[in-house]
Formats: structure tokens, C-alpha cells, sequence
């Protein structure tokens, strides 16, 4: 034992991995059978640590993975991942473009430049390396604008030392904007009428995301689905396809009580003496604040579950503590008491969407902003059902 580990945990996340083979096998039962699944797993397979989320993937089936640069792309291979493709999802620098050999990655090549730039590399190294084109429909970042994708296609069939694996595009609104995501839809599949070179049935064509699965009828041309929230067990959107499909929260967030005490009606209290006190009250002071991921937003909203009641949140989050009123809970807890900010504790919740709509945000910008110094604990027993 070394470094932090010796010592008792003040805040910590706990990540259950059965039930991400749970949600994956969901996922999978509800997918037609010609569907190719890519295990989006980028920014630490979102705050879920990648190393065992990965290593539990690689289990159960999935096709490909994604990811963001090709650091974390280095990491899947260094975990095991010789037999899996491995798509890199961002724009490769040019200094970054040596690892796409070395790791055998697939880029997303999103110009002319780049395909050309790529293919010179495979051909100083006498290899032929796989890449998928993106095609921007409407998202304003990556790939080449639609209308100029004959552009890329012939920069791609021109190439010697490279392989056309797939194409995609990504949709910017389809949680809710089903206008918008159509249009993106006819420009996507009239920049695809383009490759007229090339067989579909030999591409990864992808477009959908947890957020908006709606392509997959019997005569559609999609053969691929990026899946990355939705298999932890976060149904981005009601909207979505998959919010019918049974899948269960992998992640929980929790911390102790450091210390109980009571003040007076009237006190105002923490930075900025941002709270008044209404009554003679009892308060806790949990072991976690925005140096662990609560964000500051949820100053005098949030709320934590102690003996399993809601305790609102008193005044502003700090960096390391954050009060909370415990005056209506019939017990006086205890110093050291388990604290839960995010899941389960008897018969409440607090889900990680009510976490974020409090703190203004979307759950994975919670997911990503819970630091390293939030011990991550792994459950790992075997799935049922």
C-alpha cells in the first residue's frame, strides 16, 4: 500500500461493473443484428476510469472503440486491446500522426491535407493504414463541409497506403431537433451517393450517438452506432430510441461527514455569509466541495442524502467542504457518517440528471469533473440477467 491508498477515504465513487455488462447487453439485444458497436470510451471512458471499464468491455462483444486523441488510444492497447479497432475520433496532429502506426489506430481524416499528409507516412513505413472520413452536415467542427466531400473522397481514392474503413458525420442536435437532424440525415447520405467507387456494404457508415438512434429500418445504409453515455447507464435524452432500453446508473458519488454541530437562528454562515440561518439548527460539514466535483453552482441548491433524507446544501460550496442542514433528520448522525451525493442510500436518489440540471449542466460534464483526488472503487462481481 502507498501514496493516498493508506489512508481512509473522505470522498469517493464507487463504479459498478456489472451492471455496465448489464447495460451493454441491452444495448446489443436492442441493436439489429448488422449493427457494428463502437464503445466510445474517451475522457477516461467519462469519469468511469478506462482501464477497468475497457477491461470489462472487452469482454462482452463490442466491435470497436473510440476515443479522443491517440494518448487514449496508447492506453486501450496498453490494457490489452491488440485484437479491437480503435477509431480516433478527434483530428490527429501532426506530431501525433507517428502513433497511428506504431498503435495500428484508425484517424478520422476530415481534408484533402490530411489524407494526403497520412498517406505519405504510410508509404515511408510500407504499411497500409485504415481511416474513416467525416463529413461536417452541420456541426461546424470536424470533417469536410458536405457539399465539398467529392473533394475528400477523391483525395481518399487517390491514396495508395490507404485503406477507406468508414464515414460518419455526427448530428448536432437530435435530441430534440428532429427538422434539423433530418437535414443533416439527406446531406450526409447525398455526400455518401459519391462514393460510387466503393461498395457500402465494405464501409462503417455511422451517424447516431445515445443521444438520437433512429436510423437503424431494414433498407437504411447505416451499419455502425457510437455508444458512450448509454452504456453506463445514462439515457442522454427521452427522445432517444434507447430510452425504452433497460439500462441502470454504473456510478455513484459519496463522501462523510466531518463534523456536526449546531448554530443559532440568525448566524450567517460560510463565504460571503451567503446564508442566514432561519432556525436553531444542526448542521454537517461533508469531506467534499469543488476540489472533488461538486460544482460551486450548487451553492444553497444542492442537496446530499444522510440516513437516507435529502439534506440541503448551506451556503457556498468551497474547494474542500460543503455544509449542509441535517435539523430534520430524527437522529443526530455521526462524525464519519456515509454521505451520498450522487445514487442510491435506502429509499432515495439523487440520479445524476437532477445533479446536473440543478448545477446547470449535462451529466457528463459532472462525469469528467469529478477529480483524481475522488478515489475510484470498482465492483466487480459477475452480471445476472
Amino acid at each position: 500500500m502507498s501514496g493516498l491508498e493508506q489512508f481512509p477515504r473522505r470522498c469517493w465513487a464507487e463504479i459498478d461493473l456489472a451492471a455496465l455488462e448489464r447495460n451493454l447487453k441491452s444495448i446489443q439485444a436492442a441493436l439489429p443484428p448488422r449493427i457494428r458497436y463502437i464503445a466510445v470510451v474517451k475522457a477516461d471512458a467519462y469519469g468511469h476510469g478506462m482501464h477497468q471499464t475497457v477491461a470489462r468491455l472487452m469482454q462482452l462483444g463490442v466491435d470497436m472503440y473510440g476515443v479522443a486523441n491517440v494518448a487514449e488510444a496508447a492506453t486501450i492497447r496498453e490494457i490489452g486491446g491488440g485484437g479491437w479497432s480503435i477509431l480516433v475520433l478527434g483530428a490527429t496532429l501532426p506530431e501525433e500522426a507517428q502513433y497511428l502506426f506504431e498503435y495500428d489506430l484508425i484517424p478520422t481524416l476530415s481534408s484533402p491535407e490530411e489524407v494526403e499528409l497520412v498517406d505519405r507516412m504510410a508509404a515511408k513505413r510500407g504499411r497500409t493504414l485504415k481511416a474513416h472520413l467525416k463529413i461536417d452536415t452541420g456541426m461546424g467542427r470536424l470533417g469536410i463541409w458536405h457539399e465539398e466531400a467529392p473533394r475528400l473522397f477523391a483525395a481518399i481514392k487517390a491514396a495508395k497506403n490507404l485503406k477507406l474503413d468508414g464515414v460518419y458525420t455526427h448530428f448536432a442536435f437530435a435530441e430534440s431537433d428532429i427538422e434539423f437532424t433530418d437535414l443533416q440525415r439527406r446531406r450526409f447520405m447525398n455526400a455518401l451517393a459519391k462514393i460510387d467507387w466503393l461498395p457500402r456494404d465494405q464501409l462503417l457508415i455511422h451517424a447516431d450517438n445515445s443521444a438520437g438512434i433512429t436510423s437503424f429500418t431494414e433498407d437504411s445504409a447505416y451499419n455502425a452506432v457510437r455508444i458512450g453515455l448509454l452504456q453506463f447507464g445514462i439515457t442522454p435524452y427521452k427522445q432517444s430510441l434507447f430510452a425504452q432500453v433497460s439500462t441502470s446508473p454504473i456510478f455513484s458519488f459519496k463522501t462523510r461527514l466531518s463534523l456536526v454541530k449546531r448554530l443559532p437562528a440568525g448566524a450567517d454562515i460560510s463565504y460571503g455569509r451567503t446564508c442566514k440561518l432561519r432556525r436553531d439548527s444542526r448542521i454537517g460539514i461533508l469531506s467534499a466541495g469543488y476540489g472533488d466535483g461538486i460544482p460551486r453552482s450548487l451553492s444553497n441548491l444542492g442537496y446530499a442524502l444522510v440516513q437516507g433524507k435529502r439534506c440541503r446544501y448551506l451556503g457556498r460550496v468551497t474547494m474542500d467542504q460543503t455544509i449542509v442542514d441535517l435539523t430534520d433528520l430524527p437522529q443526530e448522525p455521526s462524525v464519519g457518517a456515509e454521505v451520498c451525493l450522487i445514487g442510491c442510500q435506502e429509499d432515495s436518489e439523487i440520479s445524476l440528471a437532477e445533479f446536473s440540471d440543478l448545477a446547470g449542466t449535462i451529466s457528463w460534464e459532472i462525469l469528467c469533473s469529478i477529480t483524481k483526488r475522488v478515489t475510484r472503487i470498482y465492483k466487480t462481481s459477475a452480471a445476472t440477467g
